[in-house]
């Protein structure tokens, strides 16, 4: 009797150890594509599984005109989405657009949602340690636009009582938490939130791109970028999921043979040159990954 009760036992422990080693085995790592980002629980395909899959799932902004943004067609448009299209004839397959904002970038690339990140997204080193960047396309810094009856020419401006408009996950909260911290901050997930409140006054300055703010004051008279340069000159480039080296490789190489043909100043002359005008161009684009003294 005792030594059927044990075997039962004994039965009964191996089978959940297998179901558990079975559920965490599951669990860990979701890609066929491998994982060397020491996170268990990143997840990417490579270039084979997309080309096999037929669709590449790209994040990119829904409401930040002229970079990427919903048309009234809901139909995808912007600098970032002329690019993303081109990503997908090249590879063959089919663009699946994923709206994302700039809080949830790094997160939709750890998670597997995208494989591409296309949002306007400044390379920084502590983004470095948690994507992969390619080769940048584009210039930025820092910009500050205000009310023309209030111009913040200086933050030196911004009184105790006034608070700085910012997207929460963007490069202007991270360099006015740590160089400002004085400075109060009035944070929003979405730009359209963020331009709303700087356009109804609540908030004495929104603090962004150059490149998104100096077009919402061509945009929106009554608005004047005060700085438009604040912090050092950064780059933008796309993303990919940390230790994807088959997507990395490959977007490098596309970077730099679109910039044989001058993609990306026919992509700026397609997008921005209506907001931007000729003067910016050369300083905006960045031709196939080279950033040079000019720019």
């Amino acid at each position: 009797m005792k030594n059927t009760l044990f075997k039962r036992l004994g039965t009964t422990v191996l089978v959940l150890t297998l179901l558990i080693s079975a559920l965490t085995g599951c669990t860990s790592n979701q890609s066929t594509g491998g994982n060397a980002s020491g996170n268990p629980d990143t997840v990417y395909r490579t270039v084979d599984e997309i080309i096999e899959s037929g669709t590449i799932n790209i994040g990119v902004f829904s409401d930040k005109s002229p970079f990427g943004y919903v048309d009234e067609n809901g139909e995808y448009q912007g600098y970032d989405v002329y690019f993303a299209n081109r990503i997908g004839e090249d590879l063959g397959v089919e663009v699946n657009y994923v709206s994302t904002e700039a809080a949830n970038r790094i997160e939709y690339l750890q998670t597997g949602k995208v494989d591409i990140i296309l949002a306007n997204f400044t390379v920084t080193e502590e983004r470095a340690q948690e994507v992969d960047f390619a080769l940048p396309y584009m210039n930025v810094a820092l910009g500050i636009v205000s009310p023309e009856n209030a111009v913040i020419t200086s933050l030196d401006d911004i009184g105790t009582e006034d608070a700085v408009i910012v997207i929460s996950g963007t490069t202007a909260e991270t360099y006015l938490e740590k160089n400002y911290p004085d400075i109060r901050l009035q944070k929003y997930d979405a730009y359209a939130e963020a331009k709303t409140a700087l356009e109804n006054g609540n908030g004495a300055a929104w603090a962004n791109d150059n490149t998104e703010v100096i077009a919402f004051a061509i945009e929106n008279p009554g608005f004047v970028v005060g700085i438009p340069s604040l912090g050092s000159a950064d780059t933008i480039a796309p993303a990919v999921t940390k230790g994807n080296e088959s997507l990395l490789n490959w977007l490098n190489n596309e970077i730099q043979t679109l910039g044989e043909e001058n993609f990306f100043h026919a992509d700026y002359e397609a997008t921005l040159l209506d907001t931007y005008g000729k003067d910016y161009e050369d300083t905006l684009v960045v031709e196939g990954g080279v950033v040079t003294s000019a720019d």
